[in-house]
């Protein structure tokens, strides 16, 4: 067995306790009370996954990409909803249950079991992590990972086993892919620890691989890319110096070190294959995109992002809880490799979303988790309001609804049917009661969001804080 010693208290780890500790039931259960009144033209599934520990972890934990992944669902029809919740069983989690506890230590400690103890398969190798994000694409339902591969969810959330995409895609994708709305095909990127260091792929509407693995000709030393963004014509990719240091992780040391001397960089890769263009910029680091297009009567493409000033994860990313990160739009010029970078509003945010069917042009609202500022001992990734930015012509204007005692987690937006403009339909996000810790779904309506929601769904478990969320609905 691998081991690296390190000291570790996950009863003394911020992300493990408190709204964010870890649930380890699976319940199902029909018929949820509701407060308020459910819309009837809400047909789908509400389904958010997040990072989960089956067992309680050894050597380390770093959020928020360690954890097993929980898929929870609440499904609405008819104005009743339903919920259930399951783990993505990948074979580690598997090999745990058999032995009752957890085998596999978080990624910083380095602990992996050997075959006495997990067979030949599974000795030393990495735990799969499919527990950032979930999508649907082509009839698949995909618990994504951190540029790994996905594993394929089944109707009631069983899990069916790992995503290759019929072998064309054997390291996986990352965790944000950006599917077009207008063509149907999912953009997707993966980086890795060795050569080639940071690819990207089409997967065509079919479910088919269309284009890739294409190497990222310029990138010569692995690093971390969350997010990525797409538009018409490219694939916006940050590349933010935070680089992999396996070396020194073993040492010891972090797995990942930043290097703000490099600078950040971002590519805007051609969907039709040309060449990479690059434009280069101070360091910064972002979580997550909005969404980008092309302005082509300037001859630039437009990103909205939430900008932080340096990547932080786990404990040092409690520890610079109060650095300054808000929404920002960088505008890049493709000839001169230029980026002009705006602060839109200076209000800490994160998890942005848009409605997906605008995805690759212009967006009207975006909607975002936010910290208003006025409740004390909130950790990062825990947010007391929701925001709503409105861009046009005249400027940005904001909406802010005061969640009180609730914090609350990524709005995911759910159009009413047969509609295109953004205005009908819902924002759908999990809650959880600070006094009493149980978890709501809230259901809000898109065309006055700061009145908060039409109804709150009480769920039977507690959810835990975080992450990413889709809206699926009832495919005809």
């Amino acid at each position: 067995m691998t081991t690296h010693a390190t000291a570790f208290d996950p009863t003394r780890t911020a992300h493990l306790n408190g709204r964010f500790a870890p649930v380890t039931e699976e319940v199902d259960v029909v018929d949820l009370d509701v407060v308020g009144e459910l819309p009837e033209d809400l047909d789908g599934l509400y389904l958010r996954n997040g990072p989960n520990p089956r067992f309680t972890p050894i050597g380390s934990f770093l959020y928020p990409i360690d954890g097993d992944g929980m898929l929870h669902g609440v499904w609405l029809s008819g104005g009743r909803a339903r919920y259930g919740n399951r783990f993505v069983r990948t074979p580690a989690v598997l090999a745990e249950e058999k032995a009752g506890h957890a085998l596999w230590g978080g990624l910083e400690s380095m602990i992996t079991p050997g075959p006495d103890v997990v067979g030949p398969d599974l000795a030393h190798t990495f735990k799969n992590l499919p527990d950032i994000n979930v999508v649907r694409h082509a009839g698949r339902l995909l618990a994504l990972a951190e540029s790994d591969c996905p594993f394929r969810m089944g109707p009631d959330l069983e899990t069916l086993g790992k995503e290759t995409f019929g072998g064309r895609l054997p390291a996986g994708i990352t965790a944000h892919p950006k599917i077009d709305p207008a063509t149907g095909e999912m953009a997707v990127f993966c980086y890795a620890l060795e050569p080639p260091y940071l690819t990207w792929s089409v997967i065509d509407p079919d479910g088919t691989v269309g284009r890739g693995p294409t190497p990222i000709d310029g990138v010569d030393e692995p690093l971390m890319i969350h997010d990525m963004a797409l538009t018409s014509r490219h694939l916006v990719l940050i590349l933010a110096p935070a680089f992999f240091d396996i070396a020194g992780a073993m040492r010891g040391g972090s797995f990942l070190t930043w290097r703000p001397e490099r600078g950040t960089r971002i590519a805007l890769v051609p969907r039709d294959g040309g060449p990479v263009r690059w434009a280069s910029d101070e360091a910064f680091w972002a979580w997550h995109t909005v969404n980008a297009y092309e302005d082509t009567a300037a001859g630039v493409v437009v990103l909205d992002y939430v900008q932080w000033p340096a990547l932080s994860l786990g404990e040092d990313l409690v520890r610079g809880a109060t650095a300054h990160r808000g929404l920002t739009r960088a505008v890049i010029d493709p000839v001169a490799g230029t980026v002009r970078r705006t602060q839109l509003d200076d209000t800490p945010v994160e998890f942005p979303r848009v409605d997906d069917r605008l995805l690759t042009r212009p967006h009207g609202t975006i909607a975002v988790a936010a910290g208003s500022g006025r409740t004390d001992g909130l950790l990062p990734g825990e947010y007391d309001a929701l925001r709503w930015y409105t861009t046009d012509e005249t400027g940005l204007g904001a909406r802010t609804w005061d969640a009180e005692d609730l914090s609350v987690g990524e709005p995911v937006y759910a159009p009413t049917p047969g509609t295109r403009d953004g205005e009908h339909g819902y924002w759908l996000t999990f809650a959880t009661d600070r006094t009493d810790n149980s978890s709501l779904l809230l259901v809000i309506p898109a065309h006055d969001p700061a009145r908060g929601p039409c109804a709150r769904i009480r769920i039977p478990v507690r959810v835990p804080l975080g992450l990413h969320g889709a809206w699926l609905p009832t495919e005809e």
